[in-house]
């Protein structure tokens, strides 16, 4: 039987959950005709190369800087991926078509649902890319409010300088989904006024390494609610899996 190969796209990704993950799944749950693979690229131009090279590849992930990139290399989009405009999962269709999915929204959706208060009504996620996108994806399924912070003037986007007190009236829940505070850089943090935060607050991390990364220590300080963003990957994982196998 012909060896499937999955595998990550995505640049400077040694570090990644999804190799490790999926390594002991299959050997766990005996897929013994099963391996997953790092595909780091300097640049997306690249990913023809790797379709090219690896016949047997069945599916992909797609991590920071490709998830919006990715698009036009892909043959069709899953309509949830085509409303985010961002993708973090390919499928190998029977016709050997590129297909993209969005199972981020998904891992995080379901990740902070139980966290949820009646006084959590609007949220503030900090960054505008691809993991930003499925976020907003989610909390639209979810009734919550939010708007964008970035240093880029956008549509319903505030700068991180104009946040204050009031902000955090009026905002109960902060996500952050820029890689700031990773395990490569962990004594970073998003520019925000973490005096402000209160028990009132929950503070999301997408970042899962390190456990409780600065952003997450700050809130803490001040009572907030924490979460990092280990669940919502093992979540998005398992999704992709039976994307993969449908």
């Amino acid at each position: 039987m012909e060896a499937k190969l999955f595998g990550l796209i995505g640049k400077n990704i040694s570090y990644s959950f999804s190799k490790k993950y999926f390594k002991e799944k299959f050997s766990a749950e005996l897929f013994n005709d099963c391996s997953y693979e790092n595909f780091d690229i300097e640049s997306i131009d690249l990913f023809p190369e790797i379709i090219e090279n690896n016949p047997n590849l069945k599916g992909l992930n797609v991590t920071i800087p490709y998830k919006e990139t990715i698009i036009p290399f892909l043959d069709k989009l899953s309509t949830k991926a085509q409303l985010i405009g961002a993708v973090n999962v390919i499928r190998f269709t029977k016709k050997g078509k590129l297909k993209g999915y969005n199972s981020d929204y998904y891992g995080f959706k379901k990740s902070i649902q139980p966290l949820l208060q009646p006084h959590h009504k609007k949220a503030l996620i900090l960054g505008t890319g691809g993991a930003a996108k499925a976020v907003a994806f989610a909390l639209d399924e979810l009734n919550i409010l939010y708007s964008f912070v970035s240093r880029q003037p956008k549509i319903n986007t505030i700068d991180y300088k104009y946040i204050n007190a009031t902000t955090f009236d009026n905002y109960q829940i902060i996500i952050n989904c820029t890689p700031l505070g990773t395990k490569t850089n962990p004594k970073e943090f998003p520019d925000i006024p973490y005096e402000f935060l209160t028990s009132n607050h929950l503070a999301y991390d997408l970042i899962y390494n390190p456990t409780e990364s600065q952003f997450l220590k700050k809130a803490k300080k001040k009572g907030a609610l924490i979460k990092n963003g280990y669940e919502m990957l093992v979540l998005q994982a398992e999704k992709a899996w039976r994307i993969w196998n449908k």
